[in-house]
C-alpha cells in the first residue's frame, strides 16, 4: 500500500491510500497524524508519497516531515509529488494548475513552462486553471477560469498517475519547493 500525504494547502490536508484492493482518500482542515496512524495500522506500507511544493511553509514541513520519519522508520522508500503537477494530473487537458501562496498571490504552472509565483493578473489566461485554493473569486475577476470540479480527477487518481513515473529519493536528498526566499532584501 502507498501513503500519498499533501499538506500543502493552508486550508485542507489530503491523505490518500493507494493499493491493489482499495484507493482511499480523505481531506481534513488540519494534518490528523492520530487519522493516519488508524489507515496504516492494519496494512502494510511499501511506499511513501508527499507533496514536495510549492505550497503553505508550515503545512509542507508537517506533511514531509511526517512521510519522511515514517518512511524512514518503516525502512520504505519515499517519493516526492510535485504540488502543481498533482493539480495538473487531475485532467487530461492541458491546464494552468494553481495552488495558494498567501498575500493575494498563487503558485502556478502553465503547461511546458516551470512553475512561477504570481497575483491573479499576472498570470497567463491561456488555459483553464485546475488547483486548490481557498478562494476562487480573485483569480475569476481577473479572467481565469476553473475547469469544472465535474471534468477533474480526485486527488487520488491524480496521485496513481503521478505515482507511475515518479522516482523514489535517497531520504537525505528529499527537498522542499519552497519558491520564496526568506532572506531579508538587501
Amino acid at each position: 500500500m502507498i501513503l500519498v500525504i499533501d499538506t500543502s494547502s493552508p486550508s485542507v490536508a489530503t491523505v490518500a491510500t493507494i493499493d491493489a484492493e482499495e484507493t482511499r482518500e480523505l481531506s481534513a482542515p488540519r494534518f490528523d497524524r492520530e487519522l493516519v496512524k488508524e489507515l496504516v495500522r492494519s496494512r502494510t506500507l511499501s511506499k511513501v508519497a508527499v507533496a514536495s511544493g510549492p505550497g503553505s511553509f508550515t503545512g509542507l514541513r508537517v506533511g514531509v516531515s511526517f512521510g519522511l520519519g515514517l518512511a524512514m522508520g518503516l525502512g520504505i522508500p519515499i517519493v516526492p509529488l510535485p504540488t502543481l503537477d498533482i493539480q495538473a494530473a487531475r485532467t487530461a487537458e492541458p491546464v494552468t494548475a494553481v495552488v495558494d501562496a498567501g498575500r493575494g498571490r498563487y503558485y502556478f504552472k502553465v503547461p511546458g513552462e516551470p512553475p512561477r509565483l504570481a497575483e491573479p493578473a499576472a498570470i497567463p489566461t491561456s488555459h483553464d486553471l485546475a488547483g486548490n485554493v481557498a478562494d476562487r473569486r480573485s483569480l475569476e475577476t481577473a479572467g481565469h477560469r476553473f475547469k469544472p470540479d465535474d471534468e477533474l480527477r480526485t486527488f487520488v487518481e491524480a496521485a496513481e498517475i503521478l505515482l507511475r513515473t515518479a522516482r523514489e529519493v535517497p531520504y537525505r536528498n528529499l527537498e522542499i519547493e519552497y519558491m520564496q526566499s526568506f532572506s531579508p532584501k538587501p
